[in-house]
């Protein structure tokens, strides 16, 4: 399917109004022929039967997968029509893809207007234009600010990111902030959001990168140092027993590998930080622990059994920010390497927690331990089995 998302994004790249999808593989296919057009703002999909149609809105982000979805072993041929060409996929039996482009007449095909320049110009927060040099030295942007045709995934991926983040900082009216990043690497991302805090949302921030590799570090503080950005230092440490030097406001962890995301987790809540942004990967810890009491099946497969697990490891996760007094939400979000989606989690301390949602949060907890023999890093680390544990009174 691969091939066949690039031909459809590059057909829509090219600005056409209207497409066909038509050509079905056989006679017993639900759907005769599929057309999508634009709307401005949206692409309205209908898919045609023998006797009705039906319809469906999608944005501009969506258009690619769903248009694959529905063509893939379904129809052998795409045709798009923009003002004065018109762009063809044909499909094989076997799947293979071949793209053309042929001119057209402007007055071959009646065109709705010029969508709002959709694939360019949608509402993104790190807009083209700007003077991001991080983007610039990361191949996304030109140096006239524009982005790099084969970047454009990751310019969108990045965008989403920093929206997830902008749906909690754009209503706080804070003028200044402090950020530990867990585990930075090579710290796309920590430019990237001490970027959109300070010259965005123009907040004063102070900021600090952490990770284990010495020469990553060395590399990132003199990046730091050419962009100008004062108040973003990296240091050489470990996630575990980590001291911040201020009050924390905000921590984030990307890709933090099993159970570090945990020791970045448990720091950002005796921290009492206001907003966390994780994206946990590799949870190995629970898959070697799952031993079901009446629920097998959920370890007889072992691709079921490392998936649940994984799942089971985020969901803990999340409840357990809730028992701590933080709103907490699970996003799917894709990875910047474009492996499998990830799960984010989003948690924003809330001003006071129910005590109700605190007791169905942990009994939750408790429960699928006890039905799976889990013993969790980040409940073991808040002492959450311990009645007398500080953890049951957090801060």
């Amino acid at each position: 399917m691969k091939e066949l998302q690039q031909y459809i994004e590059l057909m829509i790249k090219a600005d056409v109004q209207k497409i066909i999808i038509s050509n079905p593989v056989s006679k017993t296919e639900t759907y005769k022929k599929i057309v999508v057009e634009n709307k401005g703002k949206t692409y309205q999909i209908s898919c045609y039967t023998d006797k009705q149609v039906f319809h469906e809105n999608v944005t501009w982000e969506d258009l690619v997968n769903r248009c694959a979805e529905l063509t893939e072993n379904h129809f052998k041929q795409i045709n798009g029509m923009s003002a004065s060409e018109e762009h063809i996929i044909l499909i094989s039996k076997k799947g293979a893809c071949n793209y053309k482009v042929k001119k057209c007449a402007t007055d071959s095909v009646k065109l709705q207007p010029k969508a709002e320049e959709h694939n360019r110009k949608k509402n993104y927060i790190l807009k083209e234009g700007m003077k991001i040099e991080p983007l610039v030295d990361m191949g996304v942007f030109t140096k006239d600010g524009r982005v790099v045709n084969s970047m454009y995934d990751k310019y969108k991926q990045i965008n989403r990111f920093i929206e997830i983040i902008d749906d909690e900082i754009s209503g706080l009216q804070a003028k200044e902030l402090n950020v530990i990043d867990f585990g930075c690497g090579k710290s796309y991302l920590t430019f990237v959001v001490y970027y959109y805090l300070t010259e965005v949302m123009n907040i004063k921030v102070n900021m600090i990168g952490l990770d284990l590799k010495k020469d990553v570090i060395e590399k990132c503080n003199l990046a730091a140092e050419k962009y100008g950005y004062d108040n973003l230092k990296f240091c050489l440490g470990d996630i575990n027993g980590f001291n911040a030097p201020f009050d924390v406001d905000m921590v984030i962890t990307l890709h933090a590998c099993d159970t570090a995301t945990d020791y970045a987790l448990y720091n950002a809540i005796k921290w009492n930080a206001g907003m966390i942004f994780s994206v946990p990967c590799c949870q190995h810890e629970l898959n070697k622990q799952v031993k079901p009491e009446n629920l097998q099946i959920m370890s007889r497969y072992g691709i079921i059994k490392e998936r649940f697990a994984a799942l089971a490891t985020d969901a803990i996760r999340g409840n357990i920010l809730e028992y701590c007094g933080y709103k907490t939400q699970l996003l799917e979000f894709i990875d910047f390497d474009h492996t499998p989606k990830n799960i984010l989690i989003r948690a924003v301390r809330r001003k006071m927690t129910p005590k109700s949602v605190k007791d169905n949060a942990l009994k939750e907890i408790n429960a699928i331990i006890d039905e799976f023999s889990f013993s969790p890093t980040l409940y073991n680390l808040l002492g959450l089995g311990d009645e007398n544990s500080e953890a049951d009174n957090p801060k």
